[in-house]
């Protein structure tokens, strides 16, 4: 855990050992304190603390060590890796004069773009959909991490191939962006993906401006 490198900058993804950050014989420098202030706020600390009333910290850490290995902490790398995604895409969008919506349905594409697209399933909602308003196009993105190995990273990889088959028939693009370590564990399946979708990328190649020459170059 030491050696991890932490990422505190959605600008430029540059990422940093923090070593430092939690050891009580460092000197409390201004730039440590500010460090600690962001991980106080950018981990979610502060609302817990300050919104959920915990009444016993000491009570609150053990039940942290406990759980971190539970869909919670999944949960939350998700939503920072939608975070580092909509970074990019927003500013994306801005440059190129498109459009976007996060977290998006059948209906709000319909009210917002009066676009209609099928959907595999009834609850179905993108993470992402960019909308290219002269050719009337619209471009889907899905984004997770993967931290560690397992079963699901086969299945995921089968999955977002039927979905990918699944848009192409209504000529909507999918566009998969995933990333972590756990596909090194799973590389077989990844590549078959990569081989059967154009539109796979990782955060690298996302900020090397992907998206242009995929959305707007093609």
């Amino acid at each position: 855990m030491k050696e991890i490198k932490i990422i505190d900058n959605y600008e430029n993804l540059i990422s940093e050992n923090k070593i430092d950050l939690f050891n009580p014989e460092k000197k409390l420098t201004t730039d440590l304190k500010k460090d600690l202030m962001n991980f106080f706020r950018n981990s979610g600390l502060k609302d817990i603390f300050q919104d959920r009333d915990v009444k016993n910290i000491v009570d609150y850490c053990f039940g942290i060590e406990v759980g971190m290995d539970t869909n919670a902490r999944k949960n939350r790398i998700g939503i920072l890796m939608e975070n580092i995604i909509e970074n990019i895409i927003k500013n994306f969008v801005e440059e190129e004069n498109l459009d976007y919506i996060s977290q998006a349905t059948k209906n709000n594409i319909k009210k917002k773009w009066n676009f209609d697209i099928e959907i595999d399933k009834a609850n179905r909602i993108f993470d992402f959909v960019i909308f290219q308003k002269s050719k009337n196009k619209i471009f889907v993105i899905e984004t997770n991490f993967y931290s560690g190995g397992g079963s699901k990273l086969k299945s995921t990889a089968g999955e977002y191939k039927e979905l990918h088959n699944f848009l192409k028939k209504q000529g909507i693009n999918l566009i998969w962006i995933t990333d972590g370590l756990g596909w090194k564990t799973a590389q077989t399946f990844l590549f078959e993906t990569f081989l059967y979708n154009d539109y796979l990328f990782n955060i690298k190649l996302l900020k090397e401006g992907v998206l242009r020459e995929m959305i707007l170059e093609r």
